[in-house]
């Protein structure tokens, strides 16, 4: 198989990240999740609590769009804001992308940084809204009011993150290049899915 920078993006209760584990495992390559806050912290100097702060949040929901600036050095006022830690993130992502054979990243808006990349994969997964409630029980262990409360939370971050950096609404189908809903096909038949897609990229390079 060819080299295949993999991202997916996934509404919270989908799955997502499920199918992206099960995906690396499978293809016995790289799965890279919340790793990446924990590299930003390592090599940038950050309090990890602060990183988590900013990971995958915003509450921003103007567009802005990543424009791939310079990384503020630490005597800047900037050095700790959002904005500076999306590039720090940016810029990992990039190294990776540039490192690995092949590789699954999840979420941090990794399609949008990587759009130029000859081989990215970009995917998205989502479900219906009672699936989501379900899966967020079911692999998150939390009571139904609960989950509601996460996936309105957690998704409306996403959402706001997403439009705030990339200039594109979260669940636009244009910003992928393949979209799965698990309420339609299960986590495991997913993975089949991508597979297939994948060797179906390859038969036509």
């Amino acid at each position: 198989m060819s080299k295949h920078i993999i991202t997916i993006s996934r509404s919270y209760g989908s799955g997502g990240r499920q199918i992206a584990k099960a995906l690396s495992r499978e293809m016995g390559i790289h799965y890279y999740d919340k790793e990446l806050m924990t590299m930003v912290s390592m090599e940038h100097g950050i309090n990890m609590s602060i990183v988590n702060n900013a990971d995958e949040k915003h509450e921003e929901s103007r567009f802005k769009k990543y424009s791939s600036q310079e990384i503020e050095s630490p005597s800047s006022k900037k050095y700790l804001s959002k904005d500076n830690i999306f590039n720090m993130t940016a810029g990992i992502i990039k190294d990776i992308a540039e490192k690995e054979e092949s590789c699954v990243i999840v979420g941090r808006c990794a399609h949008f940084v990587l759009k130029d990349h000859p081989d990215v994969v970009r995917i998205f997964i989502h479900a219906d809204y009672d699936d989501l409630i379900e899966n967020a029980i079911k692999y998150d262990g939390c009571d139904r009011e609960e989950a509601i409360r996460r996936i309105e939370k957690i998704n409306k971050e996403r959402a706001a993150y997403h439009r705030y950096y990339t200039d594109h609404e979260w669940n636009d189908a244009r910003c992928y290049d393949l979209c799965l809903n698990t309420s339609k096909i299960p986590i495991e038949k997913c993975v089949t899915a991508i597979r297939e897609f994948l060797d179906l990229i390859d038969s036509l390079k």
